[in-house]
């Protein structure tokens, strides 16, 4: 399977399944972190740059002590595929290194 290539249903939930805190569907899977400000934005920073790297960038919204990353192949039609999820793990090792936490 291609990186681009559309998951289904049942492939985006064995993939979230692996991640805590990660939820959504064939078109959109986001996490909501608990950050202070100061560090979400350097959480950020190490995010945009692995985004770079694969180039593939989520949407971001951060708020009081709440950091969320919202992602989804745009490129392709808004549907999540097998890059999402490597993305997933880059944000995830940038967040654990920051010590964030989930927001259940």
């Amino acid at each position: 399977m291609a990186e681009r290539d559309p998951l289904t249903a049942e492939e985006v939930q064995t993939h979230l399944e692996r991640w805590e805190g990660w939820s959504g569907d064939t078109s959109r899977i986001g996490k909501t972190y608990q950050l202070d400000y100061y560090t979400s934005v350097k959480v950020i920073n190490e995010v945009a740059e692995a985004a770079q790297k694969l180039q593939h960038h989520p949407d971001i919204d951060i708020r009081w002590e709440r950091l969320h990353f919202s992602i989804t192949t745009y490129s392709v039609g808004a549907v999540i595929t097998p890059l999402d999820f490597k993305l997933v793990a880059e944000i995830e090792r940038v967040a654990a290194a920051h010590g964030a936490k989930t927001v259940s």
